[in-house]
């Protein structure tokens, strides 16, 4: 098991090689401090660590907060407004979910120095790797989208049309990252992550009922029970939170920011620190706006997020409103920031172009041009006159829920490939954990895709008879791995130091691997299945629209 060696010559990809930008080695410019490649010294004091710490802190927070974006807060504060503080509960069962999903890139970003498209397109081969960024792309662009709405709709309460924010806005986010300066953008970025936390005063002036929160968080329900409606919000709540794009970006900012193994665990405490800051912002947006609406004409009736702000204008303070119009923009800002990003980063590792925040436009054109692109476009579609904002909002939130499944899939798969993660494979208990998220997410978008199909169905019983279907899956499918293994010889043991210095070996130096044909055959129906469950979500969200 060889190490990679760092190629400084160009940053053009060679055959021995799994880098694609030499830029991706180097001293770690963090935010909050540096740390030195030649730093081999033990983090033996908690001061020491802590400093760590603040150098490293970045990734994770960014792509977990920066989840919190537009179609987030605009789907948390429905949640409110529709079912009040009833889904409250689907948040705690996130958390767990937003860790497990994202220390697997973590770990796949540090250990192979490779982004996330690319190492699909590697070990599956090319045809798997462009369906996989061909559904992100979509999904990406549709994504940036509502973060421009959600621009134009905090604009819009404080009086500026959307002619004039929505530019700024564009010119605010290519502004921050053309600059060729990791650590800059990085520093940007954290001024925005700080406005987001104005969260906290909106939900203290909101004044939330303190049983009701409690029993929402506790409580499985949704408010005028489970129905087609609400099991496609509740899909669009799991795809806000948990969005397939996360995994793309922190997979590649990992990289981009040279964590390598050696600092896997204070990755591993940003990424958690992440998941949860963003639970509680998206638990005060939705007690904000429960306590604003519930009792009033338009609980039930959500619009979008410019009546949301109009409403806690009206029914809790100007200053509430005045909050989370700001919210909302500081929202949209890191939201597009990030998922741009995470598009470029694919765009880079698919077509082998240099794709670094530490080179400047004439280094890397094609990686800024893409970036600029995907924002000049995403915001000239919001600015089409009556478009159903809200709607598309709520569902581009569910896309990202169907689509959460397969890219999971990928993760686990490349988690337990030994040529490429080696002393770093998954346990097998994170892998029963990935398989329960996994069949779970197929369950929820089960029960949309039928119910769609046929309105008249019972969704609470076909919750009970999907979700005991997957549980028998998922029992027989740990039983046949647990007995698969028991013959297997053990790996061989290696040191702390050992295991802080192993690096996946060249692209090209391993090994294509065999798939058998049951997996074979599960991938493709699982492919199969994505794309129908993304045809019969579009009739839904016309069906719905229809119906307004």
């Amino acid at each position: 098991m060889s190490r990679r060696e760092p190629n400084r010559k160009d940053s053009r990809l060679r055959s021995g090689s799994s880098l694609l930008d030499d830029l991706h080695e180097g001293d770690i410019h963090g935010a909050f401090g540096t740390i030195r490649v030649s730093d081999v010294t033990p983090r033996r004091t908690w001061r020491r660590r802590l400093l760590t710490l603040a150098a490293i802190i970045g990734p994770g927070l960014i792509v977990l907060v920066g989840d919190n974006d537009a179609g987030g807060v605009s789907t948390y504060a429905q949640a409110g407004q529709d079912y009040g503080y009833s889904l409250l509960w689907t948040l705690l069962l996130l958390i767990p979910v937003l860790i497990v999903n994202q220390e697997m890139v973590v770990r796949l970003g540090a250990v192979t120095g490779v982004g996330y498209a690319r190492l699909i397109s590697e070990r599956f081969g090319r045809v798997w790797g462009v369906f996989s960024v061909a559904g992100i792309f979509l999904l990406n662009f549709l994504t940036i989208s509502t973060e421009f709405m959600g621009v134009s709709l905090a604009g819009e309460y404080f009086g500026f049309k959307p002619l004039v924010v929505v530019p700024v806005a564009a010119l605010i986010l290519i502004a921050i990252t053309i600059s060729g300066n990791f650590r800059r953008w990085e520093r940007a970025m954290f001024v925005f992550l700080f406005a987001s936390l104005l969260v906290l005063p909106l939900a203290v002036l909101s004044h939330p009922d303190p049983g009701a929160a409690l029993k929402g968080f506790v409580i499985p329900g949704v408010a005028g029970g489970l129905t087609s409606n609400s099991a496609l919000f509740i899909v669009a709540v799991v795809g806000t939170t948990v969005a397939p794009w996360q995994l793309f970006f922190q997979q590649s900012n990992v990289i981009d920011k040279r964590i390598t193994p050696r600092w896997l665990e204070y990755e591993k405490a940003d990424t958690v620190i992440g998941a949860l800051v963003v639970v509680i912002g998206a638990a005060a947006i939705m007690m904000a706006t429960a306590s604003a609406f519930m009792g009033t004409a338009g609980f039930g009736h959500y619009q979008d997020g410019l009546h949301i702000a109009l409403g806690l204008h009206q029914h809790i303070s100007p200053v509430a409103g005045a909050l989370f119009a700001v919210v909302l923009f500081d929202a949209s800002i890191v939201g597009a920031s990030a998922v741009t990003l995470a598009t470029s980063y694919a765009f880079g590792d698919i077509f082998g172009l240099r794709h670094s925040l530490h080179r400047g436009v004439r280094d890397a054109k094609l990686f800024y041009a893409s970036y600029s692109v995907l924002v000049a476009v995403a915001a000239a579609i919001v600015l089409i006159p009556h478009a159903p904002l809200g709607l598309f909002t709520t569902a581009v939130q569910a896309l990202a829920g169907i689509m959460l499944p397969s890219s999971t899939v990928f993760a686990v798969l490349l988690c337990n490939d030994r040529q490429v993660l080696g002393p770093w494979v998954n346990k097998p208990w994170l892998n029963a954990i990935a398989g329960v998220i996994i069949g779970a997410m197929l369950v929820l978008s089960l029960i949309l895709v039928i119910s769609t199909v046929v309105p008249s169905v019972d969704v609470t019983m076909l919750l009970v008879v999907l979700g005991s279907a997957a549980a028998l899956v998922l029992v027989a499918g740990g039983a046949w791995s647990w007995i698969a293994g028991r013959g297997r010889p053990s790996e061989p043991q290696m040191s702390r130091e050992e295991r802080e210095n192993w690096r996946m070996p060249a692209l090209a130096l391993l090994e294509r691997p065999t798939w058998s044909l049951a997996r074979r055959a599960a991938i493709v129906l699982l492919s199969g299945y994505l794309v129908l469950a993304i045809v019969l979500l579009t009739v839904k969200a016309v069906q719905l629209a229809m119906h307004r």
